[in-house]
This record gives structure tokens, C-alpha cells and sequence, in this order.
């Protein structure tokens, strides 16, 4: 098991969903997955070597874009921005980086036997 960000305490969860395998996702960029009644923006962060998981809607317009948001870093802070507004997310907080906006919810996320999991509470 390859444990791939330090977004929350992985020993604390109860459910590691699993997504999808590593390839349907692609390099740099991200997906939406959904697990229940949620949509999922997951994160193939090739550059840093690390994969990022939070909830798809952006909180500034109510819409389902975090997916196809750009992502990068800040004073090496990870950080998603939404593609429509540009605001930009911490993809290890869920802190908006450039605004007094509403924070999003992170998830944990593990790499297990080529499979992308992901962490509920």
C-alpha cells in the first residue's frame, strides 16, 4: 500500500472507496468519481508525485467543475483553481488560497495494486 498525500489522518478513516484504477486518470490533471450521493474531483498530481482528492462543486458558483480545474502550487502548497472563476483551493486544507470564499472538503487518498482509493470518515 502507497499512501499518497497527508491531506488527514489516514488511520482515522472508515471507508477507503475504491475509484478507479491509476490510468483512467489522467497525468496532471483530474477526474470526477462518484461515491454515493457525491462527485469526487480526484487528482493525478504527476509533478509532485502525489494524488489529491475534494468535492467536485465549487462553492463560489454552486457548479460541478473541480474536476476539470487547473492545478499547481503556491509557496509549494498544492492547489486546484476552479475553471470558470479562478478560485484557487488547497488541495491539502480545502482553505481558498485567493479569497474570503467558503473552504471545500479534502479526502484522504492511498494508491493500493494500481487502484486509486479514497478515504471517508
Amino acid at each position: 500500500m502507497e499512501l499518497v498525500n497527508d491531506t488527514a489522518t489516514h488511520n482515522n478513516v472508515k471507508v477507503w472507496f475504491k475509484a478507479a484504477r491509476v490510468n483512467d486518470f489522467p497525468e496532471n490533471g483530474g477526474a470526477c468519481v462518484k461515491y454515493n450521493d457525491l462527485q469526487i474531483a480526484v487528482f493525478n498530481f504527476t509533478r509532485r508525485n502525489e494524488w489529491y482528492a475534494c468535492q467536485n462543486m465549487c462553492p463560489h458558483k454552486m457548479q460541478m467543475v473541480l474536476s476539470r480545474g487547473m492545478i499547481g502550487s503556491v509557496e509549494n502548497e498544492p492547489k486546484v483553481a476552479c475553471p470558470f472563476h479562478k478560485k484557487a483551493f488547497s488541495l491539502k486544507t480545502g482553505e481558498c488560497l485567493n479569497a474570503d470564499e467558503c473552504s471545500i472538503t479534502v479526502y484522504p487518498v492511498k494508491v493500493e495494486e494500481n487502484y486509486v482509493y479514497i478515504g471517508f470518515y
